[in-house]
């Protein structure tokens, strides 16, 4: 029925039928000109399958790959929690298809110890990770930085001369990996003429209206981007600084984004698969939310920060960079933002704090993905998810409390 409200059972993309048969009905074939990868419930089926739907570039794997011992546990789903919102006793089995989960994987002492496939997603299927893509870009910023390449208070008009004339011309390097930016630029999801909805055209994420005359690709937005008060002083949740930030290590390291992705993570942390890239129509790689990985490579990635950069004995990630992304941002910049279910967090170099006193940290990302790592659990979950509300808000009454009680759990014993 048209008016049926669909949760995850029967949203399950399999059991709608999208792009199956050969060739598929007419009313199961999915389309990018009609934005099917970007609505509910077709986005259950494109979220793993974005590559049939947009151009992508490449992140190479290398030769070899970080192994990860499995010892797979029954007592998980019993773990109960109260839910933030209505206060709903849920078990964590509940809790995925209350959060639409496509896939999650759970790792203790760096054994996997848990993981569930829903849906078309499987242990070998990229899956878009939206902006925990944005934690993958702002830890490469911070490798330069703590190499002496980059100089986080440099402005970014030293950086990007192209920006001069723009919003985030006086702006640091650190304000925009802190998204501590005051800029003309709305994040609002469900207001296609906003500052997300724009730069959602001209990355060709989504089709452009007929007569379209805005920008034709990511370059060509950000110079258009406003300022809107004083860079500093607060945290507002922005794209558009991760786009910056990409562009910035571009030019650093004098080669694409996903090139320097594969180089400097993707190949020495031992990921398993190639990863996809959405790139723009000029090849440049959407920073900020662009990144389809498969799911124990995301877990590889929270575990490696886990272990402050460490892999198979070897320091990947220098010791600095992860301690300085887990030191935190300001927690005053941040709660003006009016995160509800995040009080006494903060935001450091594209990475969520966590509420709570066990320095978890987060990259999250719209419609439900996640790296969860928790430092005194010795716990790092990875989730891919379709959830109908694209913001975190959305999930995050049942994820966050689901999370830390999975993390009691396993302190406990």
């Amino acid at each position: 029925m048209p008016d049926q409200i669909l949760d995850a059972h029967t949203s399950d993309p399999l059991q709608m039928g999208w792009m199956q048969g050969l060739p598929p009905a007419p009313d199961k074939r999915l389309s990018w000109t009609r934005a099917d990868h970007m609505r509910f419930p077709t986005h259950r089926h494109a979220f793993s399958r974005m590559r049939e739907f947009l151009p992508t570039a490449r992140v190479g794997r290398g030769a070899a790959v970080w192994r990860f011992p499995v010892a797979l546990r029954d007592d998980l789903d019993a773990v109960r929690f109260t839910t933030l919102d209505d206060r709903r006793e849920l078990t964590w089995a509940q809790s995925l298809p209350a959060n639409f989960t496509d896939a999650i994987v759970v790792l203790h002492r760096g054994t996997v110890i848990y993981e569930r496939y829903f849906g078309t997603t499987r242990r070998d299927t990229p899956h878009i990770a939206f902006s925990v893509t944005k934690s993958f870009v702002g830890t490469l910023a911070e490798m330069l930085i703590h190499e002496g390449r980059l100089d986080p208070q440099a402005p970014i008009a030293d950086l990007l001369p192209e920006l001069s004339a723009s919003g985030f011309a006086d702006a640091t390097l650190r304000q925009v990996l802190d998204m501590t930016t005051a800029l003309a630029f709305s994040e609002d999801y469900t207001d296609a003429r906003s500052g997300i909805g724009a730069f959602s055209m001209a990355l060709g994420l989504t089709p452009r209206p007929a007569g379209y005359a805005g920008a034709g690709d990511v370059y060509a937005f950000l110079p258009t981007i406003a300022k809107a008060g004083e860079h500093g002083p607060a945290f507002t949740y922005r794209t558009c600084n991760t786009e910056v930030l990409g562009w910035i290590v571009a030019r650093t390291e004098g080669k694409r984004l996903d090139a320097v992705l594969s180089e400097r993570i993707w190949q020495p942390l031992g990921m398993e698969q190639d990863a996809d890239f959405l790139i723009d129509p000029t090849g440049m790689p959407f920073a900020g939310g662009g990144l389809n990985p498969v799911l124990w490579d995301l877990a590889r990635f929270g575990e490696a920060m886990r272990l402050g950069g460490v892999v198979n004995g070897a320091q990947v990630i220098a010791g600095p960079v992860v301690d300085s992304i887990r030191a935190g941002g300001s927690r005053d910049a941040f709660s003006s933002a009016g995160y509800a279910f995040l009080p006494g967090s903060s935001y450091r170099s594209q990475w969520w704090m966590m509420p709570g006193n066990s320095g978890a940290f987060s990259a999250r990302g719209i419609h439900g993905q996640a790296i969860y790592v928790d430092p005194a659990a010795e716990l790092v979950i990875a989730r891919f998810g379709s959830h109908p509300v694209a913001a975190s808000s959305g999930n995050d009454p049942v994820s966050l409390p689901a999370f830390a009680a999975l993390a009691q759990h396993l302190i406990r014993g």
